[in-house]
């Protein structure tokens, strides 16, 4: 007797956006409206999960310096949800293919035969972009973009060298600032590097910065919210003529 093949539910991969309740794509919110099950992140929002009120919600969250859901745990979940519902939807800030550890869920869910989507979404140095008035490239100052972040993998060094592009883009970088800025000043970068750092990107209580790179060794101070660091000199201040 052959045996019975097993019957997993479709797994989505959502990004929520920056935070934001209207900044989720269409495609993101129609699904959600949809989910048996929403696995979602601390950086999702309560109001993002009322466009869910019929899901069963289960947090798996994970920030920097707090208690969280190991990934190899949160993977068996997503598994065992297959099992159980239909439609599953693991719902991440930003974008899942961004910092998302993606490849991992991906992982998971392939090698046991599970149909996967993903549904994009708006990364949050795109919305931090949007929010300071501040393009990221710009004619003649800078065509290359770098997106990086300092935290790395159980049991691995922590980032030896920075990216050598025009913009500099650092995800979680409110702890980071101090140790990003001298290592930019030791490869000679100016200490009057326009820098714009923005907390809780896209949310009522989004704070804007407007710094220098010298001002950014000197560090943040005490953060409330996820930080995204933004270094270049696209991102200097746009001077307004007079007519």
């Amino acid at each position: 007797m052959s045996q019975e093949k097993k019957a997993y539910g479709k797994v989505y991969l959502i990004g929520a956006g920056p935070g934001a309740i209207d900044l989720i794509t269409v495609r993101g919110a129609r699904i959600l409206a949809q989910a048996d099950v929403v696995l979602h992140d601390a950086l999702v929002t309560p109001e993002m999960l009322t466009l869910c009120p019929q899901a069963e919600k289960i947090s798996v969250g994970k920030r920097s310096g707090q208690r969280s859901t190991a990934q190899i745990a949160i993977n068996q979940l997503l598994i065992a949800c297959a099992k159980k519902y239909k439609l599953i939807v693991r719902l991440k800030g930003g974008d899942p293919m961004l910092f998302g550890r993606a490849d991992e869920e991906l992982h998971a869910l392939e090698t046991h035969g599970i149909a996967v989507e993903i549904v994009p979404g708006i990364t949050t140095a795109f919305a931090a972009a949007a929010a300071t008035q501040q393009p990221l490239t710009k004619r003649g100052i800078a065509r290359s973009i770098a997106f990086f972040t300092s935290s790395t993998a159980p049991n691995q060094p922590d980032l030896l060298t920075l990216p050598d592009c025009d913009t500099l883009i650092q995800y979680m970088g409110g702890r980071e600032a101090i140790i990003t800025a001298q290592k930019l000043l030791e490869q000679g970068r100016s200490p009057d590097l326009p820098v714009v750092v923005v907390e809780n990107c896209s949310l009522e209580n989004q704070r804007i910065m407007r710094i220098r790179l010298r001002e950014l060794e000197q560090g943040l101070g005490e953060c409330q919210g996820p930080v995204l660091v933004m270094i270049g000199e696209a991102l200097a201040e746009r001077s307004t003529s007079k007519k």
